[in-house]
């Protein structure tokens, strides 16, 4: 199980959750790798990757603790990561990036090879999710839009104009509905035709949220709060309050060893991390009763801006090179040839 958060300082900082007399965070990796601020991070398998204000995409073998490369191919800083991996694999097959320059760029995962260039904005990305399927992609922006991108054919499918601009947006676990947040407020839309489903308050600033395959949905930010949700009523279902003494800036849900769990869909180890620069992981099955303390908890002492994490293991390597896109990337390639 592993967590990767990044920082204004430019740094990069790995953990491995390991059991020695107890539950503990060990440090695998800390340094600077970025000219300035990381912006995002995102982590499946064995690999990690962060951008930055750089311009930069930096990817990471975790099985080494080390830098394997650097993607660049944005003008603007990198604002969102996301990872494309089918249940069916240990290790990603696409990587999706968004940036200040209203671009969306696929890559092959297998090596980390780039496709497609997408303008999905006319200004720039805040945030995308990828669709259970990896077909189709869900960005906002900030000229206020909602943006489709159809990733068989590496376009944009479809643009609206929404009411405000939208910081985050997230697909559910089985992509039947989609998150999205404007300042404190957080809507559940279908994934279908976008129809608003539910409206939920936090009262603050969301700054980072995750879904869960219970259907959960976890959020953090100016309140200090992790928060869970049940989208089905729109309602709290339990909070852990104070979680953090400053702005809670990345949530994780971790799926961990359930054998003594009643429900095993439903979550129980959380990862949040603050400005200030603290991570704690805890078991949110004792929230429900009480306030839990965190069972594991590390201090970076630097003011960190994202957190990512998986318990997936592998034992492949992440790779940078010249090498060939798969089978599919060369599909979908030679598909974007013929449309042109």
């Amino acid at each position: 199980m592993t967590l990767v958060a990044g920082s204004y300082e430019r740094f990069i900082w790995g953990f491995k959750l390991k059991t020695l007399k107890s539950q503990t965070l060990v440090p695998l990796f800390s340094y600077p790798s970025h000219l300035s601020t990381i912006k995002c991070v995102a982590v499946s398998g064995p690999v990690a990757v962060s951008g930055g204000s750089d311009d930069a995409i930096k990817v990471y073998d975790l099985n080494s603790s080390s830098e394997v490369g650097s993607l660049i191919n944005h003008t603007g800083a990198v604002t969102s990561l996301s990872f494309y991996n089918p249940s069916s694999l240990s290790f990603p097959r696409n990587l999706l990036s968004g940036s200040e320059d209203g671009t969306v760029c696929i890559y092959d995962a297998d090596p980390f090879v780039h496709l497609k260039t997408i303008s999905a904005h006319r200004k720039g990305v805040n945030d995308l999710s990828i669709h259970k399927s990896g077909k189709l992609a869900l960005t906002v922006g900030r000229d206020s839009c909602l943006a489709m991108l159809n990733l068989m054919r590496g376009r944009r499918s479809f643009c609206c104009r929404l009411g405000k601009e939208a910081s985050m947006v997230k697909f559910d676990s089985e992509g039947n509905k989609f998150f999205m947040v404007m300042e404190e407020k957080v809507s559940m839309h279908e994934s279908e035709d976008a129809k608003l489903v539910i409206e939920m308050d936090n009262q603050k600033r969301v700054l980072c949220m995750a879904s869960s395959a219970s259907g959960l949905l976890f959020t953090g930010g100016e309140d200090r709060n992790v928060t869970a949700w049940d989208p089905t009523s729109g309602k709290v279902a339990y909070c852990i309050e104070n979680a953090h003494s400053t702005r809670v800036k990345g949530i994780v849900v971790l799926s961990g060893s359930t054998d003594d769990v009643e429900n095993s869909d439903d979550p129980y180890l959380v990862a949040s991390a603050s400005s200030d620069g603290v991570i704690k992981l805890w078991d949110v099955r004792m929230a429900r009763k009480e306030k839990p303390s965190p069972f594991a908890e590390v201090n970076t002492k630097s003011r960190l801006t994202c957190l990512a994490g998986s318990s997936v293991k592998s034992i492949k390597r992440p790779q940078v090179g010249n090498s060939s896109p798969n089978k599919e990337a060369e599909d979908i390639i030679k598909q974007e040839e013929e449309d042109l």
